[in-house]
Order: structure tokens, then sequence, then C-alpha cells
């Protein structure tokens, strides 16, 4: 991996945060999942398989709901976004490793957030795992202008705002779409997967963030 030929004080990891620094399949992205196909039947009048199919064929499409229904529905992100991150037992919800919190103190460099999802759910989420303090910058769906990852519009708007050459960043996440933009854009990548496939843009996989700092190590 290109980035454990700088020193420590060089490198930028860009996180991604659902099912990377924590695992949100378990209870979030069910909840989640219900929030969007309860939008979708009070807006589009559609019964709950439409709900279900329309949603996954925009995900699977466009990477997010969001994309797909701004693309062809003409949605307002704000309204959609204010009504599908409703997660008051959030603290309750989330499971993580403690251990991510020493991983990413040993990774040393800068460290930006980076995640499709909007500004106060992921607050709310670093908050409930204790890693604000980790992180140098938060990016969300916002500043992508709701544009979510794999778009390229998010990605060029982090660079611009820190002044980055993309051969000094590592980007981390578990979608490999998000990671082909990444490693499109010159971008060393880690793909957070249990998967043992080999994958021609991806530099490194990890089953679990906490493996990191060790790998890069032995690389470096």
């Amino acid at each position: 991996m290109r980035i454990a030929r700088l020193p420590p004080s060089r490198r930028v990891w860009i996180f991604d945060l659902d099912n990377t620094l924590h695992d949100a399949r378990a209870r979030i992205f069910p909840a989640m999942h219900e929030q969007i196909n309860a939008y979708l039947r009070r807006h589009f009048d559609v019964d709950a398989a439409g709900a279900d199919a329309m949603r996954d064929h925009f995900w699977r499409t466009y990477g997010t709901t969001l994309n797909g229904l701004m693309r062809h529905h003409g949605a307002d992100p704000r309204h959609f976004l204010r009504e599908t991150h409703v997660f008051p037992e959030l603290a309750g919800m989330v499971v993580h490793e403690n251990a991510t919190r020493h991983a990413l103190r040993l990774l040393g460099g800068t460290k930006l957030i980076f995640s499709n999802a909007p500004r106060h759910y992921v607050e709310q989420v670093l908050r409930a795992i204790r890693l604000e303090r980790y992180f140098d910058a938060v990016y969300s769906i916002e500043d992508a202008r709701y544009r979510g990852k794999p778009a390229l519009h998010g990605f060029y708007y982090l660079l611009r705002k820190h002044h980055l050459d993309p051969a000094r960043c590592a980007f981390v996440d578990d979608m490999l779409e998000n990671l082909r933009a990444a490693h499109r854009l010159g971008m060393s990548t880690v793909w957070v997967s249990g998967a043992r496939r080999r994958v021609p843009f991806v530099d490194l996989r990890v089953a679990s963030v906490i493996e990191l700092p060790r790998l890069v190590f032995r690389t470096g």
C-alpha cells in the first residue's frame, strides 16, 4: 500500500462510518430501512413490497436511495434525511469494538470521516462510540451537495478543502463501488470486509479497522 511508504505524519486516512467504524447491520440499518420504506409509502403511494423494491433498486443503482429519489422524483434531500434518520435511542443500538479507539490512535496522521449519512446522524454515532476526538474533520452527505459516494463530487470537495494530494490518502470503506472511485482518484484503498476474494482496485483488506495499524506497520 503506497501510503505505508510515507512518514506517519504525512498520511491522511479517510474513513467511511457505517459498517466501517461500527456495525450498522445488526440494529441501525434495519431501523433505517423501515424509516425509508415508511417515507416511500407515504410519499409515493406504494405498498410495503413496492417500497422495499424501490429502496433496494435505487441503492444498488445509485449508491444511495436518496440519489435515486433526487434523480427520478426531484425529492427534497433535507426533508428525506430528516424523516429517515431519527434515532432517539441510538446509543443503545450501536455495535462497535472498543479497540477501535486504540487503533485510530496508533495510525497517526490526519484522520477524516466521509459518510453518505447526514451530519446529525454521523455526529450522533461518533459521540455514542466516543470517537469524535480522533478525527480532524467530518464530511457528510450535505458537504457532497447530497450526491453521495460513489459519485466523485464529495471526494473532490474534501481534497480541495484540505489541499490534499490523493497519493497521500488512504480511503477506508466497506463498499467496493466507493473504493473503486477512490482508486480512480489515486488513493490507496482499504476494504473492510470478511470476504476473501481479491479485488484489483483494493490495496488492503481487513476484517476490522482494529487490524489496520499492525498491517500498515508491517507493509511500511
